[in-house]
């Protein structure tokens, strides 16, 4: 009976650990993705900037990334670029503006 508990509290802690390495393993591939991402947004190539861009637009909106778009907007030569870029964080500054209201997401204060 004993022995059957060791081994069941054996497995459990190393399924923990497992899942526990693998949660930290997916954590650092999306940090990774996400600066490769941010890098890409003021890259020479303009197909890379606009899947920079797109993939900024699946995010949700904080602080920092307005202020990456803000200052891609004013780096971009390429208007079709800024105007999605503008759309982007139009989306983003409402989102953090209702985030700071305490409203949900869609709602405008007024």
């Amino acid at each position: 009976m004993a022995e059957e508990k060791g081994r069941w509290l054996r497995v459990t802690a190393i399924t923990a650990a497992a899942v526990a390495a693998a949660g930290a393993v997916a954590v650092l591939i999306v940090r990774d993705q996400m600066r490769r991402h941010q890098r890409n947004l003021f890259h020479a190539s303009p197909f890379r900037r606009i899947a920079a861009l797109e993939h900024l637009a699946r995010q949700t909106g904080s602080i920092d990334l307005l202020n990456v778009l803000r200052d891609y907007i004013a780096w971009e030569p390429r208007s079709v670029l800024r105007n999605r870029a503008g759309v982007i964080q139009a989306r983003m500054a409402e989102e953090v503006t209702a985030a700071a209201d305490g409203l949900p997401t869609g709602e405008s204060v007024g």
